[in-house]
């Protein structure tokens, strides 16, 4: 077991209910969504993948019309196409990605998750957002007793990441490609796959594969 900041929640476990309370602004873009599309997930998204597995994959958020939609992490939207072809060249996935819950894709050794576990407004939630759902992370890595690696998407999770584990940012750079070792983990960061971030050359596929190649090496 890590030290961390836990936040604001006692005793939370690995995934929220399906009503999770704790967050108006959530719940209210959440009941919004469920009253305009009520055959989408519309809901927090658990993680994907078994809890025995040495590599974590941690995102934001849910994805409005991705995960949101489907109820599983990085499916229906770009960013997924891009993470689970990725995991799947590097050995963390075998199947057929084809952007629904219900497709032949399986993790390998991974699991997948979000920092923060129900859709936010724009994509951005708030400090107080990521700070009350932080313990859902925690106990997530908490309970992974076989992790050896974890992938942060993006700084915000980089951060949420070392916030569960108690440690400075400061001590910690965000920077693509960066190792971080984290108690016995290493930290591993990458620029988020968003559609944006392809488009915009600020992630390309190559950089991407870069990071995974690197987890795969220290695993074996």
């Amino acid at each position: 077991m890590f030290a961390a900041d836990t936040g604001s929640i006692a005793g939370a476990g690995t995934e929220p209910p399906r009503d999770c309370p704790r967050c108006p602004r959530l719940v209210a873009f959440r009941q919004q969504w469920r009253a305009v599309e009520p055959e989408w997930h519309n809901a927090p998204v658990p993680s994907f993948g078994d809890a025995d597995a040495r590599l974590l994959i941690v995102g934001l958020a849910p994805g409005l019309r991705g995960a949101n939609r489907t109820g599983r992490p990085f499916t229906g939207d770009y960013a997924g196409d891009l993470l689970y072809s990725t995991l799947i060249d590097y050995g963390f996935a075998e199947g057929r990605f084809e952007a629904r819950p219900d497709d032949s894709l399986r993790l390998i050794d991974t699991r997948i998750t979000n920092a923060v576990r129900c859709v936010p407004p724009e994509n951005k939630p708030t400090t107080d957002e990521m700070k009350t759902c932080r313990p859902f992370l925690h106990a997530t890595i908490a309970g992974m007793k076989r992790v050896q690696a974890i992938v942060a998407l993006g700084k915000i999770a980089h951060d949420q990441v070392l916030a569960a584990h108690g440690e400075r940012l400061s001590r910690h750079k965000f920077a693509h490609g960066a190792v971080h070792q984290i108690g016995t983990s290493r930290l591993y960061d990458s620029y988020h796959c968003s559609r944006y971030n392809t488009n915009t050359g600020v992630l390309t596929p190559a950089m991407f594969h870069a990071v995974f190649a690197a987890v795969k090496a220290h695993l074996e």
